[in-house]
């Protein structure tokens, strides 16, 4: 059985861990080590048995604890060539770093299979994963998304878990106090993904076998967790989905608790 968790996920910080008995990894840690640390710990989980951090991109809310953590517990970094590149120009990786770019095929790590898919997002080389378990169940990590391309959904259709980009509410975006270049970033194709995109994307998911639901990357300025989650299952339910048996839907950036599938 594997465990899904997302321990920090916002504009403000961004970690997932995911863990069988054989293996853990981390996609991105976004906060500084101390909290990724703590985090762990509250869900049981040694910061030395993490076997391997994959990272998304190379924006400073999925990567700014890495180089502390990655080092102190002699942790191996993989990502894309162009997000080390970035990292490396950035100072974000040090002498003590082990890493690797992810292979576009996949990377195995522990029973895990890892493979990386191209993202719409304004960074070097962003990505998203699926990860794959021994057991052949399947998990995508789906955030910070410009647009929804077929890519993207040809990647992680058919998981049985998806954490999914719901970042922002359109008209709290556009009534917001954010300055306008900085609006017009985020509703670009190279920005994140609206709460109406992300419930169009759920129901194509959950029609393609997903069971389990995460809303993801939430913005603490344009969104409201409650808001996000009612915007898909209003999608859902319209689409003929019920929760509880079709679906579970969660949002993540509360307390982070342990997703077992």
């Amino acid at each position: 059985m594997a465990r899904f968790c997302s321990l920090f996920s916002s504009s403000s910080g961004n970690c997932t861990y995911i863990g069988t008995s054989s293996a853990n990894i981390l996609i991105d840690v976004g906060v500084s080590a101390k909290r990724a640390e703590e985090a762990l710990r509250g869900i049981g989980v040694d910061p030395d048995d993490i076997d391997a951090i994959f990272i998304t991109h190379e924006h400073s809310d999925h990567i700014s604890g890495v180089r502390v953590f990655a080092s102190k517990h002699n942790v191996k970094i993989y990502a894309t060539p162009g997000t080390l590149a970035a990292m490396e120009k950035a100072g974000a990786l040090s002498a003590k770093n082990v890493y690797d770019a992810v292979s576009p095929s996949g990377t195995e790590v522990g029973g895990f299979f890892v493979k990386p898919f191209a993202t719409s997002h304004d960074a070097a080389q962003s990505c998203g994963y699926t990860v794959t378990t021994s057991d052949s169940k399947r998990l995508a990590v789906c955030t910070d998304l410009g647009i929804m391309t077929d890519t993207v959904m040809n990647a992680v259709y058919g998981s049985e878990l998806v954490l999914l980009e719901s970042n922002h509410d359109v008209n709290m975006l556009l009534n917001g106090s954010y300055p306008y270049q900085l609006k017009r970033r985020i509703l670009s194709d190279v920005g994140h993904l609206s709460n109406d995109v992300c419930a169009q994307t759920a129901v194509r998911l959950i029609d393609g076998g997903t069971t389990r639901l995460v809303l993801g990357h939430l913005s603490h300025e344009n969104n409201i967790p409650s808001l996000a989650q009612q915007t898909t299952k209003c999608a859902l339910s319209q689409a003929g989905m019920n929760e509880n048996s079709d679906y579970l839907l969660d949002v993540a950036g509360g307390d982070a608790h342990i997703i077992a599938f």
